[in-house]
């Protein structure tokens, strides 16, 4: 009988830092700072954003190349930390990146998770092991040479939410022209316009829907606008903006290979003190996004209460159904993507204050606040897009105007006495609303019956339609 027992398989290996060993999982390739940080801050369970790694892989390779042109970094371990890093750039070894988004401050603790992760991969692909004594690459003094989690976690924030950018521009510009092509198809429909939620003059559907494609277009100039201050990079500033340990050509350097890296247009800081101290661009960009998220806000809330009822609201339109409204009450359907879009807008203009909050406390050379300014403007920028492309596919594109409701709601509006006040004054049209409210009757019915207007002239000063476009109504006479 056969009394040699299997040997179990390692399930943790000793790594070291400058507090000493520490275990890690056998096969991570993270190292011990990473797992000191997993150990300190088991906050909420998220993780860094994709856009997040992408942009520190992005200069973890660029600072490769750079540093290995300066003759700094053996050309060998060069070769191996930017192969790791096109890895994890291409999205191998996502998995890796475990640090929680609530971290210490800075970002001390992402950086290392990102320094350790290329090390030991590039120490695999130049053929060792993890758990190697002698493995050559190390993740502070080859994958993080000439840099510091100050310099490069504000890099990385502007590159990620730059990488994005496109897809949310190209969301707003659906959106936009989802609502445009909207406006064209409810353009000859007149309705009651409203003031305080009271009756006001007539406006056409289309006319209330080109205002909304119109301020998505507006709210879209905002954020490009904002974003162009996300391209000044302070990469080379290293811990305080001095640029120690970094070469005089550095900065400029890496400033032009993360351009080719990223196809981005990108540019060199004016004062990379500046650059470090201050999270201003960011918050720029944060409240851009939260000004659009107010918009699409309101446009939201009208299209719920232009399509309230049906049988006891407005229901001037109708939104697609694509879900039952209840678990209780048959048939009832609910504008869930309008719902949808609110809380999205709701909780991208809570990050904003958080981003506010975060950018306001920095202190001295540094803001350490960067870890949540980052994790909320990807958390924005990713519930945007996400929350306008299927707003603008299951909701926008489906919209049906009710021409008979709408008609019929203005039928009955007494504001329509508006057009008279250059004929009859508004004395007299307050007279008229008034009695026409109190009695049912039309607008028409009584400038008429009180001799202020003939019957001709009454039709054609209460034309519904010429009532939205510019100009002053004017009588020929009474008779």
């Amino acid at each position: 009988m056969n009394t040699k027992q299997t040997e179990e398989p390692k399930t943790f290996r000793i790594e070291h830092d400058s507090l000493g060993e520490i275990r890690v999982p056998a096969s991570a390739l993270y190292g011990a700072q990473t797992q000191r940080a997993v150990e300190n801050f088991p906050v909420s369970g998220m993780k860094p954003y994709p856009a997040f790694v992408w942009a520190m892989s992005t200069v973890k390779l660029a600072a490769a190349e750079v540093n290995s042109e300066l003759g700094l970094l053996d050309e060998a371990i060069a070769e191996a930390v930017a192969q790791a890093a096109e890895e994890v750039r291409a999205g191998d070894w996502q998995d890796q990146f475990v640090v929680d988004p609530f971290q210490a401050g800075a970002g001390t603790s992402h950086n290392m998770n990102v320094n350790e992760v290329i090390a030991n991969r590039a120490n695999q692909i130049l053929g060792f092991a993890l758990d190697d004594a002698q493995k050559p690459v190390h993740p502070n003094d080859h994958v993080n040479m000439a840099q510091s989690t100050n310099d490069t976690i504000p890099t990385a924030i502007r590159l990620g939410c730059l990488w994005r950018l496109g897809e949310l521009l190209m969301a707003l510009n659906e959106l936009a022209d989802a609502l445009a092509q909207k406006a064209e198809e409810f353009d000859d429909i007149v309705k009651s316009g409203r003031t305080h939620l009271q009756d006001a003059v007539p406006v056409r559907l289309g006319q209330e829907f080109l205002a909304y494609s119109r301020a998505v277009e507006r709210g879209r100039e905002r954020v490009a606008q904002a974003a162009e201050g996300l391209r000044r990079l302070g990469i080379g500033g290293t811990a305080t903006g001095s640029g120690l340990n970094a070469h005089p050509q550095y900065h400029t350097r890496m400033v032009a290979r993360l351009s080719e890296l990223s196809g981005l247009a990108l540019y060199t800081s004016d004062n990379l003190f500046e650059s470090m101290q201050s999270m201003a661009d960011m918050v720029h960009f944060s409240a851009a996004m939260r000004t659009l998220a107010v918009d699409l806000d309101r446009i939201a809330n009208d299209l719920r209460l232009l399509s309230s009822g049906p049988a006891t609201g407005l229901h001037e339109i109708t939104l697609p159904t694509v879900q039952p409204g209840s678990s209780i009450m048959p048939g009832k359907v609910n504008p869930v993507l309008a719902e949808m879009l609110n809380m999205a807008m709701f909780h991208v203009m809570g990050n904003d204050l958080a981003v506010m909050m975060a950018g306001q406390a920095g202190q001295l050379e540094l803001n350490v606040m960067m870890p949540i300014i980052a994790h909320n403007l990807f958390e924005m920028m990713h519930v945007m897009i996400g929350a306008i492309r299927a707003f603008t596919e299951k909701c926008v594109w489906g919209i049906v105007a009710n021409r008979e409701k709408a008609e019929g709601w203005l039928a009955r509006n007494a504001i329509l006495v508006t057009a008279l006040n250059p004929v009859i004054g508004y004395a007299k049209g307050a007279e008229v609303a008034k009695e026409a409210l109190a009695t049912g009757r039309t607008v028409r019915e009584v400038v008429v019956e009180k001799g202020y207007l003939s019957p001709s002239a009454a039709d054609r000063l209460l034309d519904a339609r010429a009532m939205t476009e510019p100009g002053i109504r004017r009588a020929k006479g009474k008779a």
